[in-house]
C-alpha cells in the first residue's frame, strides 16, 4: 500500500516558509491563502494552457444531467465549479481555503455558483445531499486521503458517482524523466515570474512526486468503499482521472 514520503516533523528547508508534506491543514490552507489572487492565471500559464482541457475532461466523464446536484471540492476560486455547471448541473463550491473562496466570490458576478467553506475530512454537507463529488487537484494536500474518500461517499447518494482529478505519473519513461525535470526545475522558476507566492509551487512540486501513481491511487479509492475504479490517463500520464461509484445500500 501506498506510503508517501514525507518530511520529518517540523522540517522545513532554509529560508523558505510553506507547508510541508506532512500537510497540517491549516498550513496547507494558509498556502493555498497566498496563491489565491493569481491562482488560475498562474495554473493556466505552468500547464501550457491543458487545465482548462482537464477540467472539460472531468465534467464530460461525469455525464451530469440537468439538474444533477455536485459538489466541487476544493474547488478554489470556483473556475472547475463554473465547467462542471456548464450542461445545467447544480454545482456547488468547497474549499477550506477562506482566500480562496473570498477570490472567488469577487469574480462572483462571472461565477454563478455557491461557494462553502470545508475541510474534505468533516464536510459540512448531510448524508446523500450530492449526486457526485469531484475532486480536482486537491486530493494529495489532504492530511488523511482515506479518511476524505470515506467523507465524500457519505455525501453521495447509492450509485453516485466519484472522480478524482489528480496529477499522476506519466506512463512512457522517456517522457516521465522530461516531466520530472520541468516539475523539479522550471516550475519554481516559472511560478517566481507568474504566481503570488512562489514559495508555495515547491511544495506543489514536492507533492506531485511524492504522489502514488495511477493503479496505487485506484487501490486506495477501492478499500475507502468505492466500487467500479477506474482511470484515464491524460496528457500521457501526466494527470489521470480516477473514477468510480458508490455501492447501492
Amino acid at each position: 500500500m501506498w506510503s508517501p514520503r514525507m518530511r520529518q516533523k517540523g522540517e522545513r528547508l532554509p529560508g523558505v516558509s510553506r507547508a510541508t508534506l506532512e500537510k497540517q491543514p491549516h498550513e496547507v490552507a494558509r498556502m493555498f491563502d497566498g496563491v489565491a489572487r493569481r491562482y488560475d492565471v498562474t495554473n493556466t500559464v505552468l500547464s501550457f494552457a491543458q487545465d482548462r482541457r482537464w477540467r472539460r475532461r472531468t465534467r464530460q466523464c461525469l455525464q451530469l444531467e440537468p439538474g444533477a446536484a455536485v459538489l466541487d471540492l476544493a474547488a478554489g476560486t470556483g473556475v472547475s465549479t463554473v465547467e462542471l455547471a456548464r450542461n445545467g448541473a447544480r454545482a456547488v463550491a468547497c474549499d477550506f481555503s477562506l482566500g480562496m473562496l473570498r477570490a472567488g466570490r469577487a469574480l462572483r458576478r462571472r461565477r454563478h455558483v455557491p461557494f462553502v467553506a470545508g475541510d474534505a475530512m468533516h464536510l459540512p454537507f448531510r448524508d446523500k445531499a450530492f449526486d457526485a463529488v469531484v475532486i480536482s487537484f486537491g486530493l494529495r494536500n489532504v492530511a488523511d486521503v482515506p479518511r476524505a474518500l470515506r467523507e465524500m461517499a457519505r455525501v453521495v447518494r447509492p450509485g453516485g458517482r466519484l472522480v478524482i482529478c489528480e496529477f499522476s505519473r506519466p506512463t512512457w519513461r522517456p517522457f516521465r524523466a522530461l516531466y520530472l525535470n520541468y516539475l523539479m526545475r522550471a516550475l519554481p522558476w516559472v511560478a517566481r515570474r507568474v504566481s503570488s507566492n512562489s514559495d508555495a509551487y515547491v511544495y506543489l512540486a514536492e507533492s506531485i512526486r511524492a504522489w502514488p501513481p495511477q493503479d496505487e491511487l485506484a487501490a486506495v479509492v477501492a478499500a475507502s468503499g468505492w466500487v467500479s475504479v477506474r482511470y484515464r490517463n491524460l496528457t500521457g500520464g501526466i494527470v489521470a482521472l480516477h473514477m468510480a461509484e458508490r455501492p447501492a445500500d
